[in-house]
């Protein structure tokens, strides 16, 4: 853990909440202990404040991370060739009779 005196971040506070919220599904948690801690989450000023809301839960086996919600690594490939077709047929004689053809629906 990082120094306990360091002070707690908004993004520190909502790991400790969505922490909380996995002990609730568990049944670790009722919902009056969830809602006291919660409070006592949001109202922590340092790290050491906050770690003592989770202190005798266990650790989560998966970290809490922004990049969770990022875009799955299985559709990189997909998103990157969806790309380089846009941009050859940009330049493809199909695309500029398409363009002449809309020409007049709204663009410009």
């Amino acid at each position: 853990m990082a120094e306990p005196w360091l002070r707690a971040s908004d993004t520190d506070r909502s790991q400790i909440v969505l922490a909380l919220e996995r002990e609730v599904g568990t049944g670790r948690l009722t919902l009056d202990e969830y809602s006291d801690r919660v409070a006592a989450a949001y109202g922590a000023r340092t790290l050491g404040e906050l770690a003592a809301v989770t202190r005798d839960l266990p650790a989560p086996t998966t970290a809490v991370s922004p990049a969770s919600s990022a875009v799955p690594k299985a559709l990189v490939p997909v998103l990157v060739a969806l790309a380089v077709l846009l941009v050859v047929f940009a330049g493809s004689p199909a695309a500029s009779a398409m363009t002449a053809m809309l020409g007049g629906a709204g663009c410009g």
